[in-house]
């Protein structure tokens, strides 16, 4: 008899070169067969992965030396994560309080 189980893992990532922070969901499954032989499979998307590890691939600028973390890491570090609400920068001209120079 085989058995499955499964479990949803989310890994923290931050990119060394521009400093950007993501997470991925992965899905993980762990096969043990009618022999004792057990498997792991990693799942991003419905799609088969490596693990997760060390020099992933970031998203932002593409530079294959991002770190990981581990599960849960930026529960703790909630400032690591950009903020959806955040404003757009006022576009009002700023005024130098310097006179200009006579010449």
């Amino acid at each position: 008899m085989i058995s499955v189980e499964e479990e949803r893992r989310i890994v923290p990532f931050e990119c060394r070169r521009c400093w950007h922070v993501w997470e991925e969901e992965y899905l993980v499954r762990h096969i043990e067969d009618a022999h004792g032989n057990e498997a792991t499979l990693w799942l991003l998307d419905g799609v088969a992965v490596p693990p997760p590890a060390p020099g992933a691939r970031c998203p932002r600028c593409g530079c294959e030396q991002a770190t990981t973390f581990p599960e849960g890491y930026l529960l703790h570090h909630p400032e690591l994560i950009p903020r959806e609400d955040a404003g757009k920068p006022d576009a009002t001209p700023l005024l130098s309080p310097v006179p200009k120079p006579l010449y």
